[in-house]
C-alpha cells in the first residue's frame, strides 16, 4: 500500500462512516440513555419487573452500538490526522506503520456496519433452528447431520447454550430432523441468514463407485419472541400427531407416545417436539415453536408486500449456499455471492465472515 492507496481508503471509510452516523444518530442515543438513567434512578421503576427488564436490555444494546461506533469513529479520526501530519513532514515510518494497521482499520469499520445490520425488532433473540433433509435418502440425512454439527459448533464458538426440542435419526446415517434453540445475544440477527436450501456436492462416503452427488437440506430459523405476541392459534386451526421418541432416553421411549407433531392447517407450518418425557411438556414447546414460527411468516409475508414480492415467493424454498468438496473446495453463498475456500473450517462452525458478509450484502 502507498500514500495515494492510503489516502482512498480514508476517503472511502470516511464516506461510510458518515453515512453510518446518519444511521446510528449518536447524539440520539446520548439523549435516550439518559433518560433511561434517570429512570432507573427513580425506585418506582422496578415495581414493574418485566418493563425493568425490557429497558434494561434497550439501554445494554444502546451502550453496545454507541461504544462500537465511538471506536470505530476515533480510530478512524485519529489514522486520517495521524496521515496527513506524517505526510507533510515526510514521516515515512510512521506512513508505514498506518499502512499496516489498514486491516484493523478496516475490521472496526465492518464491525459497526455488523452491529448495525443487527438492530432489527428481534435481532438480540434467541434462535429456534429446524434442520430438514431433502429428497435423497442417507445422502441427504448425512448432509442434514453435517449442518446440524455446523450450526452446534458455531453456538460453541461463541459460548452460546443450546436447548433440544427434537432429534429424530436416520436408519443408517444423519438426521430426519432436528429442532433446538441457540440461546445468546444476536443468536437470531446472525441466524437469521442461514434460511434456506443449502446444497453439498462431494464424493459420496455411501457409493462404492465412489461417484459425486448433490445433497439438499434445508434449514428454518425463527426468533424466539415472547409468550405475548399477537398470534392466536385455536385447536381447530392444529393438526395434533403423537408418536414415540426416538433416540437416547432408556425405557421410556419405546413405552410412551410422548412426542408431539403440530400441524398448522392453513400453512402447513409442521413443528415437533420430543425433548421431554411428558407429552404436556412437548406439545408446550411445540406450541412456542409454532407461534415463533408464524410470526415470522407474518412478518415476512408483510415485508413481501413492501418490496413487491410475489406471496409464492416467501419462505425458504430456495438455495441460498452451495458446499463444494469435490472436484474443488469452496463455499459460496449466492446473495453476497463471496467464495471461501476454507470447507472443513465452516463445516466445523467458522460461519462469522460468511454471515457477515451476507448481513452487510443485504442492507447494501
Amino acid at each position: 500500500m502507498d500514500a495515494y492507496e492510503y489516502g482512498e481508503l480514508i476517503k472511502s471509510l470516511s464516506q461510510k462512516m458518515n453515512n453510518i452516523k446518519n444511521i446510528v444518530k449518536p447524539d440520539d442515543i446520548m439523549d435516550r440513555l439518559k433518560e433511561i438513567d434517570t429512570m432507573q434512578q427513580d425506585a418506582s421503576f422496578w415495581n414493574d419487573a418485566t418493563n425493568a427488564g425490557k429497558v434494561s436490555q434497550e439501554k445494554t444494546k444502546a451502550e453496545r452500538i454507541l461504544a462500537t461506533y465511538n471506536d470505530a469513529y476515533d480510530a478512524l479520526n485519529d489514522a486520517s490526522e495521524y496521515f496527513e501530519l506524517s505526510k507533510s513532514e515526510g514521516d515515512d515510518e510512521t506512513l508505514e506503520m498506518l499502512y499496516d494497521d489498514a486491516p484493523s482499520l478496516l475490521e472496526s469499520t465492518k464491525a459497526l456496519e455488523v452491529q448495525m445490520m443487527l438492530s432489527g425488532e428481534h435481532d438480540g433473540a434467541n434462535a429456534i433452528v429446524s434442520i430438514h433433509p431433502g429428497a435423497g435418502g442417507t445422502e441427504s440425512q448425512d448432509w442434514a447431520n453435517m449442518l446440524y454439527r455446523m450450526y452446534l459448533r458455531w453456538a460453541e464458538r461463541h459460548d452460546f447454550k443450546i436447548e433440544p426440542l427434537d432429534y429424530q435419526a436416520g436408519e443408517e446415517a444423519g438426521i430426519k430432523d432436528a429442532s433446538f434453540i441457540i440461546k445468546g445475544e444476536n443468536a437470531y440477527g446472525y441466524l437469521k441468514v442461514e434460511n434456506g436450501i443449502h446444497r453439498l456436492v462431494r464424493i459420496s462416503p455411501f457409493d462404492s463407485n465412489a461417484k459425486r452427488h448433490t445433497s439438499f437440506s434445508s434449514v428454518m430459523v425463527s426468533p424466539e419472541v415472547d409468550d405475548d405476541i399477537d398470534i392466536v392459534i385455536e385447536d381447530k386451526d392444529i393438526r395434533v400427531d403423537t408418536y414415540r421418541a426416538s433416540g437416547a432416553g432408556g425405557q421410556h421411549v419405546n413405552k410412551t407416545e410422548s412426542a408431539i407433531r403440530l400441524t398448522h392447517i392453513e400453512t402447513n407450518i409442521i413443528v415437533q417436539c420430543q425433548n421431554d418425557r411428558s407429552q404436556h411438556k412437548n406439545k408446550s414447546a411445540a406450541m412456542k415453536m409454532l407461534k415463533c414460527r408464524l410470526y415470522e411468516y407474518e412478518m415476512n409475508k408483510k415485508q413481501a408486500l413492501l418490496d413487491g414480492v410475489e406471496k409464492s415467493e416467501i419462505g425458504w424454498g430456495h438455495q441460498i449456499r452451495s458446499y463444494v468438496m469435490q472436484p474443488y473446495q469452496q463455499v459460496k453463498d449466492t446473495r453476497s455471492n463471496q467464495a471461501f475456500s476454507n470447507v472443513d473450517g465452516i463445516l466445523d462452525g467458522d460461519l462469522d465472515k460468511l454471515i457477515e458478509g451476507v448481513l452487510i450484502s443485504a442492507k447494501s
